[in-house]
């Protein structure tokens, strides 16, 4: 990832908009997180922020996107 600018994003959530700096290897797993799910972005985002408790949006977008593939991994380690 060395590189990778961060950019600025544009997100509404719960009907209001609000900016966040995000990676673009970040920003495309998010996307396909996102797809995995059947959500929309903007729904992702949002249940990524009611869920998030003192970090900022863009690093719990983060966390999140970590925590999706770690549990990906899992599964294939476990074979499920």
């Amino acid at each position: 990832m060395t590189g990778d600018a961060v950019v600025k994003r544009t997100v509404r959530i719960a009907g209001h908009t609000t900016s966040v700096s995000i990676e673009e290897p970040f920003w495309d797993a998010l996307k396909d997180v996102a797809r995995s799910r059947g959500v929309s972005l903007n729904g992702l985002v949002a249940a990524i922020d009611a869920e998030r408790s003192t970090t900022n949006l863009s690093s719990a977008i983060r966390l999140a996107v970590l925590a999706h593939y770690r549990a990906v991994a899992n599964q294939g380690a476990s074979g499920g």
